[in-house]
């Protein structure tokens, strides 16, 4: 008897194969008519101006498991593939590859310098995303349902525009000239879930200030001495004796020498410096936070270069960091600098340019959402989150907003604000929706000012935040813009995979725009991952050399290694994996396993029936538990676990005991036509099921096999499994593999082979399986 399956062992050449038939067959081709009931993915959009890391291959393999499974049980996936284009990422990697500024480059020279990057990457990540075996509905731009999309894509700006002009026509925007976070490298405002904190060592200066009325010295610790031009109250803990008598008496600033007053205050710490505290504008978010509270006008010092500017005196046109270190040596020379001290301290930093964030006032753009917290907490606990605990990394943030979102940027690489001003009265002109409009190139939507008849505009130079862009991916994947119909039946959108890191950016801000504008939840479902690091769980860094490229995973060990060891390693959900090449090579032994199985089983005819005995009995009752076991496993998003008890079962207990236990039978040797039938078709019946379980896990490698085997069509149609068979023998299924095992370990013990004859008495539980034990081992009748 020989194999079906000509092939010797799986090769990562097959995999080529395999998806060149997928590409012909069109197969996950989304069907927008179909009466299946729709399943959702908003994939997280990668940036394309670097390549996709293996963080994104792990958790885009996962996504691809999730959609493939949902297919099989009979749902009609939506899952397209988005790339982000937009936003500072670009812009920083232009301005480093072709050595220019945004600040001192033509606007239309700029953004063509941007567009260049981006074609030069071209379809880097779509290439890794395709040999990884992902089944998107479509790796084309098309604007319909399923159709690839660019963030940059006029179609896709027109969609945030749209929404821009709903929530102003709403009242939910306004433009203030406030303070708020500013990054002195990428020159822009950030919303305050842009901000990071890291902790950094710095110096916190004890400063003599003198007191008036009567006259006496006081000290003040503070680790922002190049803000003394700005401070503006000193504060004590009302129940810090030491400082009771201080109570509305005058400070004089060091330096500066303007006068402020002394007040008691629950902010100050009594166990922190001196235990009097300078606010000034600003240092912190707290100084802005008393400074409101106390309704105290600023003073500000520092400027959109982050240089100091007039109000800091003779440190005018100093960097920060400049002044700080002048302002200490001055306070030396003058004999006002008591003493240092080090401490670590939170700093905040943009999360792009990862410098220090400074808080200037500045007219911008913000959205409302600290009067809708209650709402959005709500909506909140309407989504299931997996794991369960990732919802609180949310609600947290959600409790912490302080401030509106503010959704300007001054850059030039993304959406632009639809506006434009009279001339004359400044009156803001908002157009109708249903195009791209970029106003700083284009003439205004009206021809004269609805207010006072002036007919010159000026057009709004400023962009969106990238975020405010991102939030709304859910609302076009649904085709807001082209099915308003299709979007209403199957909003909101089933599932949002993505990583803890920007929960309060991605997730947070399409919960609010969902909310503004639908009053709806927007997932049914939130999968949130950590994240993927080196093998000695540090993060990975191009600095630290320990990136990993999914291109060199796939030409080493192919998709299907790759693939099997993202679910086998651990739940993600839970906690970070480690990546490295030998536990990647160490999973792919299943392949093997699973191969050879295979091809023994391909020796043998598929039968259409057989009446079962109670081997194979017992094989289909362990086989029914494992499928309920994969049903509930997948339902939740827990492929891990799946594809553990998938490799369990299909080694450990189908490989190792069954397959073993009827192989005489299999070939017919001493057992009836009927019975040797019985163990063809269960073997088989196995194997077919065996497959279908695993092919959302490994595609390639599961797809090859069936339809050598079984069908001239893909395996990615079928149906997942069901339970079907009486679950009764499963009781004795320990048993089963201890008398194995006992055997096995006695003909060790007498140094004879597997194959020689042993006398042994089979217990009385397992007298079902007789006559498969005999032949198995050998036994002695």
């Amino acid at each position: 008897m020989k194999p079906k399956m000509k092939e010797t062992k799986w090769s990562v050449e097959l995999e080529g194969k395999i998806r060149s038939f997928w590409e012909k067959e069109n197969l996950y081709k989304f069907t927008p008519n179909s009466k299946k009931p729709v399943f959702s993915i908003d994939t997280p959009p990668p940036y394309v101006n670097s390549p996709v890391h293996i963080g994104h291959a792990y958790t885009y393999t996962i996504m691809d498991a999730i959609a493939r499974f949902h297919r099989m049980t009979g749902f009609n996936v939506l899952f397209p593939m988005g790339l982000d284009k937009n936003g500072l990422p670009i812009e920083v990697q232009t301005e480093k590859k072709f050595n220019i500024s945004v600040h001192n480059t033509p606007r239309e020279e700029f953004i063509s310098k941007c567009k260049e990057l981006i074609e030069e990457a071209g379809d880097a990540s779509l290439d890794t995303f395709k040999g990884l075996g992902l089944s998107c509905n479509s790796w084309k731009t098309e604007y319909k349902l399923g159709g690839k999309y660019d963030t940059d894509d006029p179609e896709y700006r027109k969609l945030t525009q749209e929404i821009f002009i709903d929530l102003w026509k709403r009242g939910l925007l306004y433009e203030d000239d406030k303070p708020t976070n500013y990054c002195p490298v990428c020159r822009t405002t950030i919303s305050d879930a842009e901000v990071e904190y890291a902790e950094k060592e710095t110096k916190l200066n004890f400063i003599k200030f003198k007191v008036k009325e009567p006259f006496e010295e006081i000290i003040v610790a503070t680790t922002r001495p190049e803000l003394l031009s700005t401070c503006k109250i000193l504060l004590y803990n009302p129940e810090d004796q030491r400082y009771t008598h201080l109570k509305n008496r005058t400070a004089i600033v060091p330096i500066f020498n303007h006068e402020v007053k002394i007040i008691p205050h629950p902010y100050a710490k009594m166990e922190y410096g001196s235990g009097l505290v300078m606010i000034c504008s600003f240092g912190d978010f707290e100084d802005l936070r008393i400074l409101r509270e106390l309704r105290i006008a600023p003073t500000y010092a520092i400027d959109e270069n982050g240089r100091m500017k007039s109000s800091a005196g003779a440190y005018k046109g100093l960097t920060v960091k400049e002044a700080r270190g002048k302002i200490i040596e001055d306070l030396r020379i003058d004999g006002l600098l008591q003493k240092q001290e080090s401490l670590l301290h939170r700093e905040p930093r943009c999360w792009r340019s990862k410098n220090a964030v400074e808080f200037i006032a500045m007219k911008e753009f913000y959205l409302k959402q600290v009067e809708f917290k209650k709402e959005l907490l709500h909506l909140s606990y309407q989504m299931k989150f997996f794991a369960p605990e990732a919802r609180q990394f949310l609600i947290d943030w959600i409790n912490s907003l302080s401030i509106d979102w503010v959704i300007s940027r001054r850059r030039y690489y993304g959406t632009e604000i639809p506006l434009w001003y009279c001339r004359n009265c400044k009156f803001a002109v908002v157009p109708e929706p249903g195009k791209y409009y970029q106003p700083w190139k284009e003439k205004a939507p009206v021809k004269s000012c609805p207010k006072c008849k002036s007919k010159e505009f000026v057009g709004e130079t400023r962009v969106f935040d990238t975020w405010f862009d991102s939030s709304h991916s859910n609302m076009y994947i649904l085709g807001y813009l082209w099915d308003k119909k299709f979007f209403k039946k199957n909003y909101p959108c089933s599932l949002r995979p993505q990583g803890r890191e920007i929960v309060r950016t991605w997730l947070y801000f399409t919960l609010l725009e969902s909310l503004l504008l639908l009053k709806k939840k927007p997932f049914e479902n939130c999968w949130i991952h950590m994240y993927v690091v080196d093998q000695k769980g540090e993060k990975m860094s191009k600095s630290l050399g320990n990136v990993v490229n999914p291109q060199d995973v796939l030409k080493r060990y192919g998709a299907e290694a790759f693939r099997l060891w993202v679910f086998l390693e651990g739940d993600i959900t839970r906690g970070d994996i480690r990546c490295s090449f030998q536990r990647i090579e160490g999973t792919s032994k299943f392949l093997n396993k699973l191969w050879n199985i295979s091809r023994f089983i391909s020796m043998f005819p598929e039968h259409k029936s057989a009446k079962l005995i109670n081997t194979d009995k017992w094989i289909l009752a362990e086989l029914s538990k494992l499928i309920d076991e994969c049903n509930k496993a997948c339902k939740n998003f827990n492929f891990f676990a799946a594809a553990n008890k998938i490799r369990e079962f299909t080694w450990n207990v189908f490989a190792d005991h069954y397959v073993e236990m009827v192989k005489s039978r299999a070939y017919g040797e001493g057992f009836r036509k009927s019975e040797q039938k019985s163990a063809q078709y269960t073997l088989h019946l196995v194997l077919g099921t065996i497959l279908k379980l695993a092919s959302p896990i490994i595609p390639y490698f599961t797809d090859y096999i069936w339809r050598e085997l079984y069908s001239k069509k893909t395996i990615h149609i079928e149906q997942f499994p069901e339970a079907r068979w009486d679950t009764k023998l499963n009781e004795l299924t320990s048993n089963i593999l201890e008398f194995n095992s006992k055997v096995w370990n006695e003909k060790k013990y007498l140094k004879i082979s597997l194959k020689d004859e042993i006398k042994m008495e089979i217990p009385k539980d397992l007298k079902l399986f007789e006559k498969d034990l005999r032949a198995m081992h050998n036994i002695k009748v």
